[in-house]
């Protein structure tokens, strides 16, 4: 059987994002270099669209500048501060405990590991994952819906969840992708390859896409 061409979809896919909005965990690293704000974005950002993400970053940074300057606020002041982000009422609660989780759990060090990272509130794989490849720039792939729906699209893996899609990934991607699958394939699955009717007549990937699950095209 054929190898899938998976280096060549993803150097066309670097070059086609290059026009598109870059997703706004990459920009928060980019703007600030602060993994502790880049960890309090991806823990936000989950379920929640960039825009939105976008607008309760930039208010909620001129407040927050590390974890400690959490605890002068309530978890009620906390919720005003990231709202409207998706599921704002725990994401608050993870938020005003992440301090003390970080001081008990890694002596006041945030952590640049999946496996402590995951030991935090409101932490799961993917935003571990995430944390890892864009503020510390270590090897992980992280699997968001875009990742694990597009992956399974091309034909380049038949996985039934993120977590098998993850693991399944860690095998067979070369790990020199690792660090930029996720950008690429988010920013592409946000606006072309989308759920429903994806954008397949200017897909630059068509040619090498086995277009699995697909009813319909634009």
């Amino acid at each position: 059987m054929k190898k899938f061409p998976i280096e060549k979809v993803v150097s066309v896919l670097k070059d086609y994002v290059q026009d598109l909005p870059v997703p706004i965990v990459e920009l928060i690293e980019a703007q600030t270099k602060d993994p502790f704000k880049v960890l309090v974005t991806t823990i936000l950002s989950a379920r929640t669209k960039d825009e939105t993400t976008a607008f309760v970053v930039k208010k909620l940074f001129k407040k927050i500048k590390k974890p400690h300057d959490f605890d002068k606020y309530s978890e009620e002041e906390v919720r005003d501060l990231i709202y409207p982000v998706g599921f704002y009422t725990n994401k608050a609660k993870y938020l005003k405990d992440l301090p003390d989780a970080i001081d008990r759990e890694f002596s006041g060090v945030l952590p640049s590991t999946v496996e402590e990272l995951i030991l935090l509130p409101g932490v799961g794989r993917k935003t571990a994952n995430l944390v890892v490849a864009v503020a510390f720039e270590k090897p992980a792939i992280c699997v968001d819906v875009h990742v694990h729906r597009i992956s399974n699209r091309l034909g380049y893996i038949v996985t039934k969840d993120p977590l098998e899609t993850e693991m399944k990934l860690r095998e067979i991607l070369p790990r020199k992708l690792w660090m930029t699958y996720n950008t690429y394939l988010v920013a592409f699955g946000q606006h072309t390859c989308r759920p429903i009717s994806p954008k397949c007549s200017i897909c630059p990937v068509k040619k090498y896409c086995k277009q699995v699950g697909v009813e319909k095209t634009r």
